[in-house]
């Protein structure tokens, strides 16, 4: 088995964008278990780290646009 490209990573992760935040933090929290435990493969960890710094970047996204949305609630009732 040949390791990954970017582009197979890529194209893995590419359901990550439909997830809420929930769903994401929930599998984030899934891929570190499994990443902690170290019974995987070299290969599968690889693949298993990608997800999860994917995953962190889609709840990093959820977590930004609510606080833009709170930012600016906040300065709607300043106003």
């Amino acid at each position: 088995m040949s390791p990954e490209t970017p582009a197979n990573a890529t194209a893995q992760n590419a359901d990550i964008a439909s997830l809420s935040y929930e769903q994401a933090r929930e599998q984030l929290v899934a891929v570190v278990n499994q990443l902690e435990a170290g019974s995987s493969s070299l290969e599968d960890s690889l693949a298993l780290w990608e997800r999860g710094e994917a995953l962190a970047r889609k709840c990093e996204e959820w977590l930004e646009g609510a606080k833009a949305r709170l930012d600016a609630a906040r300065a709607t009732t300043e106003s």
